[in-house]
């Protein structure tokens, strides 16, 4: 080979290959870069920089809008610090690949085939011409929701709470920015526990964290379609069902669970538990804020919350989890089975046999994933198997509640938590596919054989 072309061809070997790699490539860029931006001491409070688990740990959460921290957000980072962070949850929101296909739309008006795929993949696009006008829907939704949410926060912190017009502003953007993208990252050091019974911070956050959770396809056929349901897709309708019976059986479960406890709902009136057992039914969708002490909670309600952070929220969108339209998908086919049906049929509409061995293979990785790491945690630690079960979900499902044990885990528990966060934010499958340098065709079939089941 010639001597010049050699570094092209290692340029070329070095690329992603796929869709699924520029992603978790961008991710794991995005990471590093704002590790490097939080070690910086004008990062951290106090003379010297952030350490580097410390710095990778946040980094990580941020752009994988999670919420899990190992240090106080409120006390331990500078201005700078905090905006570096707000600017890696809005980046990871968003989108990290979605981001830079967009900038290529706004400077060039153009896209080329790979930042269509790419983009499309990661925001679940039904085709790549439709990319532009996608990316530009997201940007316009995002900024639509984040500006009424932070101006309805900013005015309840400035008059509500006596606080100077610009710090109540930067609370109301940071709030909105961490609400909307299912971050959970809050400025006051015991979260949002000081606002427990207030409506006016508690319903603003709740409902932008709900409009993230469902997902940017769902918001554009809604927006599209509002007054005609019959026309929805599939997706939509199980996306609005789901996160309907999902927010009311979360409410009713740690409502009823919690009424009692005195270190959690029992101190306060009646309507003040019911806005709070909504509001913490509303953060397993994958948003990490707490109005009440979560380590309190009986561990019955840990497991129920475990069930519903696993689950999250809508797909193509800022929550995370498995996604109900993955739940949904086992449910129907479990329901078909039982009734001894040949075909999944939901809303009057055959399911796919492919999404039959998506949706079941995503489920399996997960499920092997977070019960590995739940066990070796258990090996490395003297913390009971509730709280860690409950960590680890949290981390795996971008989700950010915690049970308090964070900070506490030795730094190869907070390693394992930094994997399970970015692992969770692009999907197993996406990971797997990822990871995978090529796939190929097979041109024949084995014939078929039914083993005994059950």
């Amino acid at each position: 080979m010639h001597a010049a072309a050699l570094p092209r061809a290692l340029g070329r070997a070095l690329l992603p290959r796929h869709p699924a790699q520029a992603i978790a490539l961008g991710f794991g860029t995005a990471i590093l870069l704002g590790t490097t931006l939080l070690m910086l001491p004008i990062s951290k409070v106090g003379p010297g920089g952030a350490d580097f688990l410390s710095a990778l740990f946040t980094a990580t959460s941020a752009v994988c809008v999670t919420g899990l921290a190992v240090v106080d957000t409120a006390t331990y980072w500078t201005p700078f610090g905090q905006v570096a962070i707000l600017l890696m949850i809005q980046l990871g929101g968003f989108g990290i690949m979605s981001f830079a296909s967009l900038l290529a739309v706004l400077m060039a008006r153009r896209l080329g085939l790979k930042s269509r795929i790419s983009a499309a993949t990661e925001t679940k696009s039904r085709g790549f011409g439709d990319v532009r006008s996608v990316l530009l829907g997201v940007l316009k939704t995002t900024i639509v929701v984040e500006l009424i949410v932070a101006a309805l926060l900013a005015l309840r912190f400035g008059f509500g709470y006596g606080s100077s017009p610009w710090h109540a502003l930067w609370q109301g953007v940071f709030h909105s920015v961490s609400a909307f993208n299912n971050a959970g990252f809050a400025l006051f050091s015991d979260n949002l526990m000081g606002f427990v019974g207030d409506p006016w911070i508690c319903l603003p956050i709740a409902a932008a964290i709900i409009v993230g959770g469902l997902g940017f396809p769902v918001l554009f056929e809604l927006h599209r379609q509002y007054r005609k349901p019959l026309h929805w897709t599939m997706n939509t309708k199980l996306v609005l069902s789901g996160t309907a019976i999902l927010l009311t059986t979360g409410t009713a479960f740690i409502t009823a669970l919690e009424w009692d406890n005195p270190g959690t709902l029992g101190r306060l009136s009646s309507a003040d538990k019911l806005l709070a057992g909504f509001f913490q039914s509303v953060m397993t969708r994958t948003a990490g804020f707490n109005s009440v002490d979560l380590s309190q909670m009986d561990p019955a309600t840990w497991l129920g919350m475990d069930i519903l952070m696993f689950i999250g929220g809508g797909p193509a969108g800022t929550a995370g989890g498995l996604k109900i339209t993955t739940f949904a998908v086992l449910f129907f086919i479990l329901l078909t089975e039982i009734r001894g049906g040949t075909a999944v049929n939901v809303f009057g509409k055959r399911l796919s046999r492919s999404v039959h061995r998506q949706a079941i293979t995503i489920v399996l990785l997960a499920v092997a994933l977070v019960v590995g790491s739940t066990m070796t945690l258990m090996l490395i630690t003297d913390f009971s198997f509730d709280a860690l079960l409950f960590e680890t979900i949290s981390a795996f499902a971008t989700v950010g509640l915690s049970t308090g044990i964070t900070a506490a885990l030795p730094p190869a528990g907070q390693l394992l938590l930094v994997l399970l966060m970015f692992v969770g934010r692009l999907g197993p499958v996406t990971l797997a596919s990822a990871l995978a340098l090529r796939s190929r065709q097979l041109l024949y079939e084995f014939p078929k054989e039914r083993p005994l089941i059950g």
